[in-house]
């Protein structure tokens, strides 16, 4: 009985899904030589603007094609629009007559944003490009923020089924140039002003739901604040996938999470984060952090050149979060450091990644307020009293620092079960202790809880790599020098070791004792950073040696 009714139900909705393409329509859109009175329905009954676009009654299966090469003026506002997971309603570039395909231009200055999706699923944003470089000083402006693409669940039990490929966005501000944002904005937690954003997906409300969200092959340059930012509360946010994109020069962080779970993040390219190349930008950020995050995997993507007098790491764990996985990134030359676990963080990692001159910022040089640390961690978990973070996994990393820079670590009192093992660290110059210095720092006193530490079997290029004054150490180092490819180099490459004896004396990595969980995909790696297989084979750092 159960198999006849699944029978039915698939039948169902192959049937509803032959229907909805049957009805299925394409309209057609051209600035220039199209006309709001025409049907939309063929190249030569075009509609002219998205306005019209955006009274119509799209209905799953329908597209929308904008003209290529030609600028759209406005934006693409949505509410309460549902195609169907078989047969989305999709907005992309069209070819206009044959002609060469460039991506249809969406100029939304002075809005809200250029694509806004409140209350939408199923929805696909394909090919576009989307500006909104401030506003026009006659147009009031009542919004605390501009976006390039906003998805917004206001009143809708769930919206999911949002895919947004290929866009370009760039150049979103919600100030126009000039604006002084005083010393004290860049001190703030986030920034408390207005700003541009690149692409924001938002659910305020606990009891709704957003999930099936894909964002991949964008590039978002040149934004005031955030490249892509999911904003949640309680895991209300589920099931997205941030996968390929370039997030180029925001001023902000590249890439954001909040009140989220079951993320992937993977092979995305973030460079210059904290960008403070306009007065409008923020000035600070990590290349990608999350903060009351659940189950997120952030694998094989570039965090370079992050930016900003605090925070501003390569990637980085910031409170609340748990099994929130670093693995196989190329962290290099940001400010703030490269492995950073905040407070009442539980069972969280980095291995296999590779770190390259992280955390070179001085505090007190420039308008720097925290130092930049290689390896921090922390139990602040804002006004509450500080804790943990718990169950830190911190393994198979590749960690190089040039001798003129001074690599700064930081471990707070409050920790608790710490895993160390199969690390390189090639620290050429000065290490240092310092404390952790998130707005309220810690004491640097007290001990931590020994019986839950394991700290072993990790490359050090000399004796002074780890400092002396930390509260807790190596009990089995090994000395030597890895010899890397090109050490300084900013290709993952040349951080392959050819001392292939020293680097083969790894040991199995196991559980904190006392954790009975792990990690949520386990302890063993099928693969080193550069995707050769490891076949069971222990050694040191993110490369198996040949």
């Amino acid at each position: 009985m159960k198999r006849k009714l699944f029978i039915i139900s698939v039948l169902h909705v192959l049937f509803l899904a032959i229907c909805w393409g049957g009805h299925a329509k394409d309209y057609y859109v051209h600035p220039t030589k199209g006309k709001d009175t025409n049907t939309g329905l063929s190249q030569s009954a075009a509609f002219q603007s998205l306005d019209k676009v955006n009274h119509l009654k799209l209905e799953a299966g329908d597209r929308v094609l904008l003209a290529s090469g030609e600028v759209f003026l406005g934006a693409i506002s949505l509410n309460d629009v549902k195609g169907m997971k078989s047969a989305p309603i999709t907005f992309q570039s069209y070819a206009w007559n044959g002609g060469e395909s460039l991506r249809a231009v969406i100029d939304a200055k002075s809005e809200d944003a250029g694509v806004l999706l409140k209350d939408c699923s199923w929805i696909n944003i394909i090919g576009l490009e989307i500006k909104a470089d401030g506003y026009d000083q006659n147009i009031e402006q009542n919004a605390k923020m501009r976006c390039g693409i906003l998805v917004t669940n206001q009143e809708a039990e769930k919206v999911q089924g949002i895919e947004i490929d290929n866009v370009y966005i760039h150049d979103v501000f919600f100030a126009n140039p000039g604006i002084n944002r005083g010393e004290n904005e860049i001190k703030t937690a986030n920034g408390t002003q207005a700003y541009g954003w690149g692409i924001r997906v938002i659910n305020s409300n606990p009891e709704l739901m957003i999930q099936e969200v894909k964002i991949s092959n964008c590039k978002v340059e040149n934004v005031a604040h955030t490249g892509i930012k999911l904003t949640g509360k309680d895991h209300n946010i589920q099931q997205v996938k941030i996968s390929n994109n370039e997030v180029i020069r925001p001023g902000g962080p590249g890439i954001q999470m909040s009140g989220v779970r079951f993320v992937h993040v993977l092979n995305n390219n973030v460079q210059y984060s904290g960008s403070p190349d306009d007065s409008r930008k923020w000035g600070r950020g990590s290349g990608l952090w999350t903060w009351g995050a659940s189950q997120v995997m952030i694998e094989h993507n570039q965090f370079m050149h992050a930016n900003g007098p605090a925070d501003s790491a390569g990637a980085h764990i910031d409170f609340n979060c748990d099994n929130v996985v670093m693995q196989y990134n190329f962290s290099a030359f940001n400010a703030g450091g490269f492995c950073e676990i905040l407070g009442n963080n539980f069972n969280c990692s980095y291995r296999f990644n590779i770190s390259v001159n992280d955390g070179h910022r001085e505090k007190g040089v420039g308008n720097a307020f925290q130092e930049g640390k290689v390896f921090w961690l922390s139990g602040y978990q804002g006004k509450k009293a500080r804790k943990g973070p718990i169950n830190s996994y911190f393994y198979n990393n590749t960690i190089y620092v040039s001798k003129d820079h001074t690599a700064k670590i930081a471990i707070e009192n409050n920790s608790s079960g710490i895993l160390i093992a199969n690390n390189i660290f090639c620290i050429e110059g000065e290490s240092k202790y310092v404390l952790g210095d998130q707005y309220n720092p810690d004491d640097g006193k007290g001990n931590v809880s020994l019986e839950h530490v394991t700290f072993a079997n990790n490359l050090f290029y000399d004796k002074g790599n780890w400092p002396k004054e930390a509260m807790i150490y190596d009990q089995s180092p090994i000395y030597g020098n890895p010899q890397f490819a090109n050490a300084g180099g900013e290709k993952p490459s040349d951080y392959i070791p050819s001392n292939a004896n020293l680097v083969k004396q790894g040991i199995e990595v196991k559980r904190i004792e006392g954790d009975p969980f792990g990690l949520v995909r386990g302890l063993q790696m099928k693969t080193d950073f550069l995707g050769q297989e490891i076949n069971g084979i222990n050694f040191i750092g993110a490369i198996k040696p040949e």
